[in-house]
């Protein structure tokens, strides 16, 4: 079979699954979830034999530590994708639900109903836990989807996908509510972005190059988002344990990820006080460190920020520093150099939490809180098919309800109108 007929064939069977989706019964989305669960737990030797094959072949073509890291499955992933699994089955399905119903002078009443996308298209690299979270959320949401991991993780998604559908099966739903490519070549990238006659909408997940082409190839439309460009402001009123330990969660709890943070923002009037605390514990971790004129003065081992470390995301061990002179200074830095993903200030003045909150221009703002929280399974989605920083439709990240939308109902009882 040739790509092109292979990738219509899965459109199609796609669209017809999105159709016995839609009304499909709570009940019978939560026993699939939890049939995928025992599968899962099942195949935990399997899924981890699979992904050796992919961490081996990953090593030979040297693929550097932290995408090592996103393409490991161990237990703890495994059980965390487990976890997953019944945290979406226990959430409040959205399919169905009603509101706004108003009656209007006409004597009818106007509400919404909450109703899938359709057809979910996700495209994304390395990380295999993605496979599972995707088919949760959509399945869950009502969505059929189509999933094309990277070629780094092949033969991990394929034992994944081996686990979905017993657990569709199980509960009496299509097999092809959830289909995993199982093919390599990336002219299926391109053939699954420009197929609107069978695919709703297209996620992408993984690096800006990525998700810059699908955004500017796809005929479809796309939830995305570019960089993680996180910032961590700390305040000349903050408290510096918790500056501190925040400020070191939110960069070395792990690099490859998109919720890291990229630049430290330090008040001037405590940044003598606290950057060298600070700098002392990023060496320690063996993080690089380059910064302002400012930051350099305090410490000698901070190397020279140009202007694109300002724009960067490194997914490494690497930090940018800028002593600014308050806060709008660094909701100003913020909003220009940062991605609109995830940013942070850190204080004990309520005054200023809701300043920052009100001015920067971000899809997730904490306070006093690292941004590493910034994830759906930390917000209680279960899971999350992507963060998204555009304005449109779904922002931050994307659980069950980015997944649907909303259709208007009328409900009358024989009105007819006269004008």
């Amino acid at each position: 079979m040739s790509l092109e007929s292979y990738m219509n064939q899965i459109g199609q069977q796609a669209r017809a699954a999105s159709r016995l989706l839609a009304k499909a019964s709570t009940q019978q989305k939560n026993m699939a979830l939890f049939a995928m669960a025992d599968a899962l737990e099942d195949a935990r030797p399997r899924l981890i034999e699979e992904n050796l094959k992919d961490m081996g072949n990953g090593r030979a073509k040297g693929l550097d530590d932290a995408l090592l890291d996103r393409l490991l499955l161990n237990d703890k992933r495994i059980d965390g994708m487990i976890e997953g699994l019944k945290q979406v089955a226990s959430l409040p399905d959205p399919i169905g639900e009603i509101s706004g119903m108003v009656y209007l002078p006409s004597g009818i009443q106007r509400g919404q109903m909450r109703v899938p996308l359709g057809v979910v298209g996700i495209i994304y690299e390395s990380r295999p836990n993605v496979t599972i979270d995707a088919a949760s959320l959509c399945l869950k949401s009502g969505n059929a989807t189509i999933l094309r991991g990277g070629s780094e993780a092949f033969y991990s998604n394929q034992a994944i996908a081996e686990a979905v559908v017993k657990g569709l099966e199980f509960a009496g739903l299509p097999s092809t509510a959830v289909q995993v490519l199982n093919t390599t070549d990336r002219e299926a990238v391109g053939k699954l972005i420009t197929m609107p006659e069978y695919v709703d909408v297209i996620v992408p997940r993984g690096g800006k190059g990525l998700i810059e082409r699908i955004s500017k190839n796809a005929r479809v439309p796309v939830i995305k988002h570019l960089d993680g460009n996180c910032h961590v402001y700390i305040d000349n009123e903050a408290d510096f344990d918790k500056a501190f330990n925040i400020a070191l969660n939110a960069k070395t709890r792990r690099y490859g990820v998109c919720n890291a943070m990229e630049s430290l923002l330090i008040h001037a009037d405590i940044a003598k006080e606290i950057l060298p605390r600070l700098v002392g514990a990023f060496e320690e971790k063996g993080v690089e460190l380059v910064g302002c004129e400012l930051s350099r003065s305090i410490s000698v081992s901070i190397g020279m920020a140009t202007e694109e470390d300002w724009y960067t995301e490194y997914h490494a061990p690497k930090l940018s520093i800028k002593v600014v002179t308050d806060m709008d200074e660094a909701i100003a830095h913020i909003n220009q150099y940062g991605s609109h993903h995830t940013d942070a200030i850190v204080t004990q003045n309520y005054s200023k939490t809701r300043s920052f909150m009100t001015e920067v221009d971000s899809s997730s703002v904490m306070v006093n809180a690292s941004t590493s929280f910034a994830d759906g399974f930390e917000y209680g989605f279960g899971a999350e098919i992507g963060i998204s920083t555009d304005k449109i439709h779904a922002r931050g990240p994307v659980g069950l309800l980015g997944l649907t939308s909303q259709k208007y109902i009328v409900l009358g009882d024989g009105h007819t109108r006269d004008n």
